[in-house]
């Protein structure tokens, strides 16, 4: 299934394949320095520090490619569940577990697409390995790990590099640090996170969603 492309910050470049996403100036600089080595250890331990999130809280600033910066709050649970809140500006995205859905309540719509077919897979779909679709990408800081995640088979899914920390009191010793997501038209959005909790109770109803279509009416999950 081709994810439809949106033009528009507010139906995100999540719409287009890309979602979301982060990079921030220490990402940005240990990109250009001397890479460091890089082994299949790495790729291992981020696949470890992924499948080892329970649950996940944290607030998120979104940059799009035209420098544009939205905020909120994140909820994740494991498997297959997020929800990101944009406060006031009348945009939802959450998984449910099997769908991936955009919800703009500003104009009453809502897109959709299997969990799989994004790049959000890479964290939501425990049937992703990253020892099949990621490589190490080298940054250069002993600090830093990130590894790109695509489908060869389906270009049209985007790519997304996860950036971690290394961080002994996170699942797996590696501390979600953000993403940078890029789209099949090359579109690129960068989400980096803050304010990370682990471990908290989430309910399965926070991921449901009020449908503002027409004719359609109650929460979805």
């Amino acid at each position: 299934m081709k994810m439809p492309a949106f033009s528009s910050v507010r139906a995100l470049t999540l719409g287009s394949a890309a979602l979301l996403t982060l990079c921030g100036p220490a990402f940005v600089s240990a990109q250009t320095r001397a890479p460091a080595s890089a082994t299949s250890g790495d790729l291992a331990a981020v696949n470890t520090a992924i499948r080892s999130i329970t649950t996940l809280k944290a607030n998120f600033a979104q940059t799009d490619g035209n420098g544009a910066v939205s905020t909120g709050t994140l909820l994740l649970k494991q498997p297959g569940h997020i929800r990101f809140n944009y406060g006031k500006g009348g945009l939802l995205i959450v998984a449910d577990g099997k769908s991936l859905n955009v919800i703009d309540y500003e104009v009453a719509q809502v897109t959709r697409w299997p969990i799989a077919n994004s790049p959000l897979g890479a964290l939501l779909n425990p049937k992703r390995d990253l020892s099949r679709f990621g490589k190490i990408v080298p940054t250069g800081d002993p600090n830093l790990l990130s590894v790109e995640v695509r489908d060869a088979a389906h270009p049209e899914y985007g790519t997304m590099t996860l950036v971690f920390s290394r961080k002994a009191s996170a699942p797996g010793g590696l501390e979600l640090f953000g993403w940078l997501a890029k789209d099949a038209q090359g579109n690129r959005t960068t989400i980096r996170l803050s304010g990370i909790s682990y471990g908290a109770a989430i309910p399965d109803n926070a991921f449901s969603w009020r449908d503002p279509r027409p004719n359609r009416v109650g929460p979805r999950n």
